[in-house]
């Protein structure tokens, strides 16, 4: 029996929706009840026996893909899936290579269901459209089935032609993709807009997630986060009270010794402290108090280094990060088991955690409340983006050769829009081609533009122009937006000047300018490695760049927050690259956990039928193999982490990696390397001793170290075959490329030790601006070093 699932969906207040393979034996006694009813008289099975139904799906499952819908775990509808090419269909239509038809039939109701066929409807139609090749869907219902031409209605479809069919008379309909995702989201931005006048008269909405059980449980995994990772970077240091196997009893005290926090944890590879969050105890005066992850970090100000003037804007990010997490921790979100099947963009609104090493990770200081609803991520409402006008003679626009102004502009706006856009300007009396136009997020527009370049509207030099069509949705980086309408066209990323993780979220033209350039050079360089080409390695390219300079502010550097307002860079999406059956998710999602305490990564691996060591090789070959090359080749490093890489699987095997987040963290270490002038900044001049650091802090650190956490806790993997495995990879890519051979000795990477550089200790010591863009090394922390963990896998050479 195959129960494998192949797509799921949570849907708040109905329930999970799941799609499995076709079960012959199973399922067939149940369709036989179905097409036997009075409702499914369409179907053209009325009268048939059990085996003549059981011998129509023999033939049906040769040319077409089959799936049986579980709503809750009852079985609830039918979906087949074909390529019209290949049926009957085709020969009544202009088909294209990118349709794919269906067949659904959907179980008598029992009792009715407020949404039932919608749901059932918008989440098939979603199945269809998570393989990114197929563009449009095509249904031929008898014309007389006027129930099923409403939902399709409902859904996008619009009608076609009526064709008479061999066993009936058909009127055809079409969806395509922007057709669909134009009703989903119509119906998703009416909920939200609800939601946000709901708030503005009640009030008490806006905190409906602040509930006492959740808002403990947030602390507490904040509180254990908090102890982790500051002990880690050796800013605490619990003292060891005593061992029960696996596991050790610690004690920490507060600066003024009057609070006591203890915890049991188990002390992993590269000092990683996995503490069990139920164990962890608060006293006080020997009575135990409610952990509350503001209070730890005041009683340990001193040991945390944390200066009186900063204090009070961390706690603004540690309280902010807790109200989000209360939020996603209560919100209704697919389990770990539904995500491992589910699409790119339901994977990303699903993440419960931001970046796995800073404490205060979801700070956003300056959205409000309703803010919070309408633009994160794990809200998951799309919304359109403003565009402006800005006079050329203030503007500057960069693209690559392949991209002039023109040509970006129509590839995102659709010529109904640039016109609509053109006569704003024209009414005024003045000249479309005089100006560039400028996409911006909402947010940025009603918090800071319109107030503070109000002079610069008076004059005319910039106009605002109104909302584009395309709805897009909030990835994990806030800033950067995936374009839901038209998943093809390129990511908009744009400058929102709140306060998130360290840097206030701007753009500087000094970096956008050049973006593109050193796009088209680093395909240029890369695009015909063999190497690189072979483990499915790929660069987002930042292939246009527009940025408006204010003359109030021009002076004031190119690193001022005000010089960074009102810029936005186009990135390519990953969706035009993909082979068919191919699906996305952030690497970050690989560290996620569910509200229940349940690990995807696990989950995956288990849908993909591998075993855990294996699963990690193909994992290793995509995203290790091509960074050390990259490094040991080229001498160019990334900013690896979990939310800059993006994979591609393939029946839930990691198959390809996408690098993206190029323009301001691509490094070249070498000064020897030939870089045009306008990309000498690209040019690092780092200590010999740091170079690997790259490798050791940018991967082990800070992916690895979680990822090998995660399988001990939830998959009960043994953290030494983890890291053999990387080991392997190594080997294996090492043995692969021998003329690299002194390179790899200089740069050791089964050396016993490396230094460890700390993150948090640069947000406690400046939350504003962590790391000086001019020189990377800086202002880095180093705090002691941590034992290689592939270090006993070195390979003695004889």
């Amino acid at each position: 029996m195959n129960t494998k699932v192949v797509f799921s969906a949570t849907i708040a207040g109905f329930g999970s929706i799941e799609l499995r393979p076709f079960d012959m034996e199973k399922d067939i006694p149940i369709l036989h009840h179905w097409v036997n009813q009075e409702y499914a008289q369409y179907w053209g099975m009325l009268g048939k026996s059990l085996e003549e139904v059981r011998a129509e799906y023999q033939k049906i499952i040769t040319h077409s893909d089959v799936f049986t819908g579980t709503i809750n775990g009852t079985v609830s509808f039918l979906l087949e899936r074909y390529n019209p090419q290949q049926d009957l269909i085709g020969n009544y239509y202009t088909v294209k290579k990118y349709d794919c038809g269906i067949h659904v039939i959907v179980a008598p109701a029992e009792q009715p269901v407020h949404q039932f066929t919608w749901h059932i409807f918008s989440t098939i139609l979603k199945f269809v459209f998570s393989d990114f090749t197929v563009q449009r869907i095509v249904v031929e219902p008898d014309i007389r089935n006027k129930k099923m031409f409403a939902i399709c209605h409902r859904v996008g479809f619009e009608d076609g032609a009526i064709v008479s069919l061999p066993h009936k008379t058909a009127k055809l309909a079409f969806c395509t993709r922007e057709q669909f995702i134009q009703k989903i989201n119509h119906y998703i931005l009416s909920n939200t807009t609800m939601n946000l006048e709901n708030q503005i008269q009640h009030p008490h909405q806006a905190i409906a997630h602040i509930q006492p059980e959740v808002w403990e449980k947030a602390n507490r995994l904040l509180v254990r986060k908090a102890l982790c990772e500051f002990s880690h970077e050796l800013l605490v240091q619990p003292k060891k009270e005593n061992q029960d196997g696996k596991w050790s009893h610690y004690s920490l005290l507060s600066n003024d010794q009057s609070a006591e926090y203890r915890f049991k944890a188990q002390l992993l590879a590269l000092n990683h402290w996995h503490i069990e969050p139920l164990s962890i105890t608060k006293t006080k005066n020997n009575a135990v108090l409610p952990l509350d992850a503001v209070l730890f970090i005041t009683e340990f100000q001193e040991s945390l280094g944390i200066s009186k003037e900063i204090l009070p804007s961390y706690i603004e990010e540690i309280t902010s990060t807790l109200y989000g997490s209360a939020y996603k921790l209560l919100k209704a979100s697919p389990t770990a088991k539904e995500l491992a099947t589910a699409d790119f963009q339901t994977i990303e609104q699903a993440m419960t955690e931001g970046h796995p090493g800073f404490v205060a990770n979801n700070g956003r200081i300056g959205f409000n409340t309703m803010d919070y609803v309408a633009y994160t991520p794990e809200t998951g409402n799309p919304f359109r983006i403003l565009w402006l006008a800005g006079h050329r003679d203030r503007t500057v626009y960069a693209g690559t050769e392949a991209l002039p102004y023109d040509t970006l502009i129509r590839q995102e706006l659709d010529q109904d829009t640039i016109a609509l856009f053109n006569t704003v300007l024209l009414e005024r009396g003045l000249s479309p081609n005089d100006y560039y136009f400028i996409p911006v997020h909402p947010w940025q527009w009603f918090n800071k533009l319109a107030n503070l370049f109000s002079p610069e509207l008076a004059s005319s030099k910039l106009v605002c122009l109104g909302y584009g069509p395309d709805l897009y949705q909030a990835q994990q980086s806030i800033r950067t937006l995936f374009n839901t309408s038209n998943p093809g066209k390129h990511y908009t990323k744009t400058s929102v000047s709140i306060l998130n993780m360290g840097f206030m979220r701007g753009l500087p033209v000094y970096y956008l300018g050049s973006a593109p350039q050193m796009a088209e050079w680093l395909e240029n360089l890369l695009s015909k490695d063999t190497y690189l080409t072979k483990t499915g390695f790929a660069m987002l390219g930042e292939v246009a760049s527009v940025s408006y300079i204010n003359p109030y502010f021009e002076a004031f550097g190119k690193h001022n927050p005000y010089n960074k307002m009102l810029a936005s860079l186009w990135r390519e999406s990953p969706v035009p690259f993909l082979n068919q059956n191919e699906r996305l998710m952030t690497m970050a999602s690989l560290l996620h956990v569910d509200t229940q305490g349940n690990a995807l990564l696990p989950e995956i691996i288990k849908a993909a039928g591998l075993n855990t060591y294996d699963w990690l090789q193909e994992y290793f070959r995509t995203y290790l193999s091509p960074l050390l090359h990259c490094f040991f080749q080229y001498d160019l490093v990334f900013m690896p982490h979990g939310e800059n890489i993006i994979l591609g699987f393939e029946n839930n095997i990691p198959v390809r990696s996408f690098m993206k987040d190029i323009t301001e963290e691509a490094v070249i270490l070498n000064p020897d390397i030939a870089l045009p002038e306008n990309l000498s900044r690209m040019y690092a001049e780092v200590p010999e001793e740091v170079k690997l650091l790259s490798v050791f802090i940018d991967i082990f650190d800070g992916f690895f170290r979680f990822m090998s956490a995660i399988l001990v806790e939830h998959a009960a993997y043994n953290e030494e075959d983890f890291w053999q495995g990387v080991a392997d990879c190594i080997h294996e890519y090492q043995e692969e490329h021998p003329h690299l051979e002194s390179k790899f000795e200089r740069y050791d990477l089964f050396t016993a030790e490396f230094q460890l550089s700390c993150l948090n200790r640069l947000q406690l010591n400046n939350n504003k601006t962590m790391i000086d863009l001019d020189d990377p090394v800086a202002l880095l922390q180093f705090q002691g070093k941590l034992q290689n963990p592939i270090a006993s896998f070195k390979k003695i050479t004889v």
